[in-house]
């Protein structure tokens, strides 16, 4: 049985997974809420993390724009080689790009940071992750999920564990 799609997304209402990494990642996070919505060519998600937390690594993509809606709380936008503040009511952007447009949510406030993440749906993708030197390559071939997946380090052919090499991880 399918789900019935809805032109209307409760957040109150969302079933969140829990998840962490090491001392620095973790989030709980409702993902894929367009395509529940029915959405073909826009994807968006909903993360609540902790104080203190990281809901991902540092990264870029080449391909798809992001955004997100802070809906509660504050923190320090890492983005390039600059670091910004924002709080709730703020939007941050991340287009498309090199490593001078990767990016990273931190929350260094006292609460719960709550936000939308919004982004185009691209077929083909390659995230770079600056910190760790890592790169990914991905094609969902019209799914939501990456039906293939590569990851690795220029150099070496293959690197099984997402987390490996970033700080805090």
């Amino acid at each position: 049985m399918t789900e019935e799609l809805s032109p209307v997304v409760r957040l109150s209402e969302l079933p969140l997974e829990s998840w962490t990494q090491g001392t620095f990642y973790g989030s709980d996070d409702a993902g894929y809420l367009g395509d529940r919505a029915g959405l073909k060519s826009l994807g968006f998600g909903y993360s609540e993390v902790a104080p203190g937390k990281s809901s991902c690594p540092f990264h870029n993509h080449h391909v798809e724009d992001e955004m997100f809606v802070v809906l509660e709380g504050e923190g320090t936008y890492r983005f390039g080689d600059a670091r910004h503040a924002f709080k709730a009511g703020d939007v941050l952007v991340a287009p498309a790009g090199g490593r001078d447009t990767a990016h990273q949510i931190i929350n260094t406030g006292a609460v719960t940071l709550k936000y939308l993440a919004i982004s185009n749906k691209s077929t083909t993708e390659v995230t770079e992750y600056p910190d760790s030197g890592k790169f990914a390559v991905s094609s969902r071939a019209g799914g939501t999920e990456p039906s293939m997946r590569h990851m690795g380090r220029p150099g070496q052919h293959h690197i099984e564990n997402y987390w490996d090499g970033e700080p805090g991880a």
